[in-house]
């Protein structure tokens, strides 16, 4: 068994490549993909304080509610960025320059 410390370093890792994914990568789809690594990161988190606090499994109802937050989000965004391809030819953000209603 793990020593519960090493999951959350490996959860700040995990966590810090998102936001750096987020922050460098142009392409929609790759920020997307960053915000999902950051999601899963802090399940990780959860599920490894949850090991170290005791019994209970409130860190593991946490993540389950985190996964599902995360596969909504995963599903309207790729919906979104497909729309916004379809009209712009492009999936750069800073490549949009209008919104139309």
């Amino acid at each position: 068994m793990l020593p519960y410390y090493y999951l959350l370093y490996l959860g700040a890792f995990l966590f810090c490549t998102g936001l750096a994914i987020v922050i460098i990568k142009r392409n929609a789809i790759m920020v997307l993909l960053g915000l999902e690594l950051m999601l899963n990161a802090s399940n990780l988190n959860l599920v490894a304080l949850n090991q170290q606090h005791g019994p209970g499994q409130d860190g593991h109802v946490f993540a389950l509610f985190i996964i599902i937050v995360a596969v909504c989000e995963a599903a309207v965004g790729l919906a979104i960025i497909l729309r916004v391809y379809k009209y712009f030819q492009t999936s750069v953000p800073d490549e949009i320059a209008e919104l139309k209603g």
